[in-house]
């Protein structure tokens, strides 16, 4: 069994922050705001800080896919849920669709999403664009 090296700042920063499975939300909450401090400085860290926030990243995002994983839906359901979740209306999404006709043919199920339009809703409401396949 080989052994592995870390830098004495790596070993300093894990003393510091130690990892572990994420297993509760006040657990991701501190880790989430310990890589949101890194990546506020993302172009001065050092090599082991960068080691640190990938470290974060992967539990974090494992704690997230186990525990936010959205139900399978039909992409105008997942679109209907997330404007009732930030309480948007019909109107409010012409600038992603281009046209209120649009919008209201897509929401009544008349129209199916295409590519572009499954990438600016991605952007708009901060989701992988996978939710709406």
């Amino acid at each position: 069994m080989s052994s592995l090296t870390v830098s004495p700042e790596y070993s300093a920063l894990l003393k510091k922050f130690p990892p572990k499975v994420i297993r509760t939300e006040e657990e991701n909450e501190t880790y989430s705001e310990i890589l949101c401090q890194l990546d506020q400085r993302s172009k001065s860290l050092t090599r082991a800080e960068k080691e640190l926030a990938e470290l974060l990243t992967l539990l974090i995002e494992d704690f997230e896919e186990k525990h936010y994983r959205l139900p399978r839906a039909k992409p105008v359901e997942v679109l209907h849920f997330l404007m009732d979740q930030h309480g948007l209306k019909q109107k409010d999404l012409v600038g992603v669709f281009g046209t209120p006709s649009i919008v209201s043919e897509v929401l009544g199920g008349k129209r199916d999403l295409n590519k572009d339009q499954i990438k600016r809703l991605s952007e708009r409401f901060h989701v992988s664009p996978e939710v709406f396949f």
